[in-house]
Parts: C-alpha cells; structure tokens; sequence
C-alpha cells in the first residue's frame, strides 16, 4: 500500500510540475506542431491537450502518448471553453480563422498567451491595448505564408541595412504544389491546401503593387495573363501572379521608401494561362447561385456560360469562344478535367459556379493517398549602397513526406510550435497582438528551422530592376 500511495504521489507531482499547453484543432496543418511539442515533452515538462469537436485525429496524432491526451471541446460551448483555455499555461489555436477571436479573447481575460498562424482581423488588433496592459503575446501569422516569408524576407532585409543599404526592391512569392515525383497531370497542379481559396483567388480587387516607383494594379480579369517567371535549381522554372494587396506589409516591413515592392502566388509555368480560361467564362465567380445546380452535369454547367446553338457541341462553341485551337495544350488540360463529361453530375443545390467548379476539379487534384506537396518560396531583395546596385535571390523548397506529414504541414506546424515554447521560456517576451517581424522571434525560430531542412538557399545575382512583364 505504501508502494501503491507513492506511485501515485509521484505521478500527482509530475503532472502537477507540468507545463499545459492546449492546442485546439487538430486538423491537417497540426501533424507536425503536435509531434515537436511532444517530442519536447519530456525535457521542457510539457503536457499537451489537443482539442477539437471531433477527436479521431486528435487521437491519431498523440498515439497514446502519455504526455498527451484529448478533449472533445465544442469551440461555442462557453462554459467549456473558458475552463479549457482558464486551466492552459499557453493555447494555440488552429482554428478556422474567424474563430480564433473568441479564443483570443478567453486568453486576454484569463492572462494567457497565444499563437495562431492566421492573418490578424480587425477584431484581432482590437485587443492589442487591453493585450499590452496585461502582459499578455497574441502571436499571429507565424505559420508559411504569412509567417516564414515575413521571418525569412525580415532576417535579410534587416541585415541588408545594418550593412548600410538602401532597400530599393523587394518581391516575395510563396506557392504550395504537387512534389516533381506525385506531378503526373498536364496541369502540373493539385490540392495541398483549402480548394476553396485557390478556386477564389485574386477576387475582390485589383491587384495593387509598386513598380520603380509608381502605383500598379492588375484587374481580376486580367490577373492571370500577367505572370513573372521564377527559376529554383534543381526544381526548373516556376510562374507568378500577383498577390491583392502588395502592399499591405510596406509599413511593417519598414519599406516606406521603396520603389518596387510585389508579392505574388507560385505556380508551374502554363498553369495561369489555362486557368485564365475558366476567369473569362466565369466560373470563379462566388457571388451569385444557379437554378437547378443539383441537377446539372459538368457538360450543362460548361454550356451555361457559352451562347446557344441548335447545332454545334459545346466542345466547338468554348474553342470558338475562347480562341482555343485543337492542338493547344490548355484543350488538352481541359479535357483532362472531364468536364464535357454529360454523366457526372453536380449534385450540389443553390450553388455558385465557384462552388460548382470546385467540385470539379476536387475530382482531378485531389492528392492521392502516396501523393506528396511541395512548398516553394522565393524573395528577391535589390538595394542601393555607395552609388551602387545589388540584387540577392534566396528561395526554399519543402517536400512532404505522405499524407500526414506533409510540407504543408511541416512549414506551418513547426513555426508555431517553435514560437509557442519561445513563449513559454520567456524568450519572446514583447506583449500585444504581433506577428514575427522582430530578430527577437525570427533568428531562433529561422536558426531550428534549419534543424528540420526549412531553409533558404541565397546567393548573389546581377541586379535586374523591375521585370518588363509588369512594366
């Protein structure tokens, strides 16, 4: 009995020296971030609860782990969700983004930081003052993209001017593809992330950019004929798009004075042009439903937008249309879609062709099951010192390694994890709502990255000004 009591007393006292940190989500972005924390279980005294209103995963990835368990946690139960984030040393929210606000402000309330890899809202920032006033991190955008782009394109822009130079161009492009090995259709293209935001990107706006010094912007109509070509050893030639809002990190990156700043979407070369074809028609568009989608085939949903005929097909009214010859590569890729297939049906009510499209292509690119991603990133830093110009290229690739533990994953996973037992240790210790900018949080997150083979390859190039495709 006395042995029985001190095994107890021994186990009561190992958890209660535990540090908590809770983490909520555990959806495809968390392999990685839990399997770190865990792995740091042991040395650094931790104790993880990962939760989520369906726990399968959760389970799945701390395999029984004694440093581990799981929560069932309704993120709109109250009551459960104070007492969870109340009984927590550290969250981490790998929610959805629009839900990371109530968590936020449950860790606000109760004194408790937190990390999130989602971009800051307006609600977010909010909490800035009252985060300040309490001592209290809410570490945002600290996952890929936003997060290893702002970490990576900061340690060198940084450098660059404590060496005496004058940042004069910065261009900064992320993508998240299919590995060369799993790259077996003509798109060269399939799903490693939310289909939702590739199905709708570049929406809601002009592109808006700097270029030598004079505003530029890009109409959605015309977003996808406008591309800059990208070269990564190894891995062969890439294309760009522009991002919405280059601009929206001008101040923050302390770039007030720049004459060239773009920030752009990654893809294989030919990919931009072919999706340009579902733009013109109309297929991306969100904003409105179609009358009897369920019943819809893919052939009907591709005749819907295309003029009548009593006599010729669908196929010879989009070439003619569109201007496709019969021999051009995107037919092909369309083709390979399947979408004048009259037998596949829509099967979804009240839909947007956004929405409709989705489905299609979720047919095509999903990832098989021995499927891997790549992550591809890629800054260009161009700077001015004693009368003359430079121009540093550093870009980084990733590969996943299957379905669980993926580059997608791996980038977004282990910055976070990284930033929350930084936090922990008190060694990011600046309060408020913030996103990793500073050398306090980047140089030894970007230093253990390395750890793991996220790192960037950087060398020195002829300086080359602004690309004549955006001119």
């Amino acid at each position: 009995m006395i042995f029985i009591s001190c095994v107890i007393l021994q186990n009561y006292l190992t958890n209660f020296y535990m540090r908590k940190i809770l983490v909520i989500g555990s959806g495809k972005s968390t392999s990685y971030l839990i399997k770190y924390l865990l792995d740091k279980s042991n040395s650094e005294k931790l104790h993880i609860t990962v939760a989520d209103v369906n726990i399968d995963n959760a389970n799945k990835l701390i395999k029984n782990h004694k440093n581990a368990s799981v929560l069932a946690l309704d993120i709109f139960n109250n009551e459960l969700r104070t007492k969870a984030i109340e009984a927590s040393d550290i969250v981490v929210s790998m929610l959805p983004a629009r839900l990371h606000i109530e968590v936020a402000k449950d860790c606000v309330s109760y004194n408790k930081h937190m990390i999130t890899a989602s971009y800051v809202s307006k609600d977010m920032q909010a909490l800035n003052n009252e985060a300040i006033k309490k001592g209290v991190i809410l570490m945002n955008e600290i996952g890929v993209d936003p997060g290893i782009d702002h970490m990576s394109a900061m340690q060198v822009l940084d450098r660059i001017r404590d060496n005496g130079g004058n940042i004069i161009l910065f261009e900064s492009f992320t993508g998240g593809l299919v590995a060369p090995e799993s790259d077996n259709n003509l798109w060269n293209y399939k799903f490693t992330w939310n289909p939702r935001n590739v199905v709708t990107a570049g929406q809601g706006g002009a592109a808006k950019f700097l270029q030598e010094g004079t505003f530029k912007y890009i109409p959605y109509n015309r977003l996808f004929r406008r591309t800059e070509f990208l070269d990564i050893e190894n891995f062969g030639r890439f294309e760009a798009y522009a991002n919405r809002d280059s601009l929206k990190y001008q101040h923050a990156y302390k770039l007030d004075h720049i004459k060239t700043l773009y920030r752009g979407t990654m893809r294989r070369v030919g990919f931009s042009r072919a999706w340009n074809i579902f733009v013109t028609l109309g297929m991306t568009d969100d904003s409105y439903t179609i009358d009897d989608s369920e019943n819809m085939s893919y052939r009907d949903f591709v005749n819907a937008f295309l003029p009548y005929s009593p006599s010729d097909s669908v196929e010879l009214k989009l070439r003619h249309q569109l201007k496709i010859d019969q021999d051009d590569i995107v037919w092909n890729k369309l083709i390979e879609l399947d979408i004048f297939n009259a037998k596949k049906r829509v099967e979804l009510k009240k839909a947007t062709p956004a929405q409709i499209l989705q489905k299609i292509l979720m047919d095509s690119w999903t990832l098989a099951e021995n499927d891997k991603d790549m992550i591809v990133m890629y800054h260009k830093f161009g700077y001015e010192k004693n009368g003359k110009n430079y121009q540093i290229d550093s870009n980084m690739v990733v590969l996943g390694e299957d379905q669980t533990y993926t580059a997608m994953a791996k980038t977004v996973g282990l910055p976070v994890a990284m930033a929350t037992l930084a936090i922990l240790n008190g060694k990011i210790k600046t309060p408020g709502v913030q996103i990793p900018l500073t050398k306090e949080v980047y140089e030894p997150i970007l230093d253990e990255l390395k750890n793991f083979g996220i790192c960037f390859n950087e060398k020195e190039v002829p300086y080359l000004g602004y690309n004549p495709l955006n001119n």
